[in-house]
């Protein structure tokens, strides 16, 4: 399926990969983008030719944030809504997603590289949440299961920006690459991830939304026990 402003394409390697394509607008992420991102995940749910997926940029940068253009009493209940569903989408997509940075993930491309599974950037990548300074609070939970309560209080409600070297240490990346060899790096990555079977990474993917507010106790018993007791013979 072709779409107006996203190229989504499929390698022969399972890989589905979703690149933002509106270069004039820095990527920004429109009520168009945003519902294409969502009818694009949800044709690839039960896709057996899709095992992970790679958010990117094109024209090389991720995403300057939310179009503000569209931030008009006249577009707001569209906003809201695909907002809304954009976001569920991503964060419960049933396979492992990866973003791959260029330059810089701000506003909600921020939140877009949070959303996903594994996110690595470029030197030169700036991440931040500058939409505070406009009346937009930031979306902080994802932030905050990343990189620690602490650090994503003081980045949401500062909104600085800051690079590819603090996001590291902040483990909201997990590799810092080249300029330009953010996706290639992360084709590689869903390369390895793919060893495994993908009803096992889906499995393990359920895990990971499902219980990631859960205690020891009741996430032990959903991991552990009751994989085990659907395999146990009955007595």
């Amino acid at each position: 399926m072709e779409y107006e402003t996203i190229l989504a394409r499929k390698s022969a390697e399972k890989i589905g990969s979703i690149r933002l394509n509106r270069p004039d607008r820095r990527n920004a992420l429109s009520i168009r983008t945003r519902r294409e991102i969502s009818d694009c995940l949800s044709s690839w749910i039960d896709d057996p030719d899709v095992g992970v997926v790679i958010f990117s940029g094109e024209g090389g940068l991720f995403s300057a944030g939310f179009d503000l253009k569209e931030f008009g009493p006249e577009l707001m209940k569209d906003v809201y809504l695909s907002s809304s569903k954009y976001h569920r989408d991503v964060w419960t997509f049933p396979k492992p997603t990866i973003a791959a940075v260029e330059k810089m993930a701000l506003g909600g491309a921020f939140d877009l590289a949070t959303l996903c599974d594994i996110r690595i950037c470029s030197q030169s990548s700036q991440f931040g949440h500058p939409e505070i300074k406009f009346g937009a609070p930031p979306l902080f939970t994802p932030l905050r299961w990343i990189a620690g309560s602490g650090a994503a209080r003081e980045l949401c409600l500062t909104g600085r920006k800051f690079g590819a070297d603090e996001a590291y240490r902040l483990g909201l990346v997990s590799e810092v690459v080249e300029d330009g060899c953010a996706f290639d790096r992360a084709c590689e990555i869903a390369a390895v991830i793919l060893e495994a079977p993908l009803a096992t990474l889906v499995t393990t993917k359920r895990y990971m939304t499902e219980d990631s507010d859960l205690g020891f106790e009741e996430s032990f018993v959903n991991e552990h026990d009751k994989p085990f007791e659907a395999v146990l013979p009955t007595e």
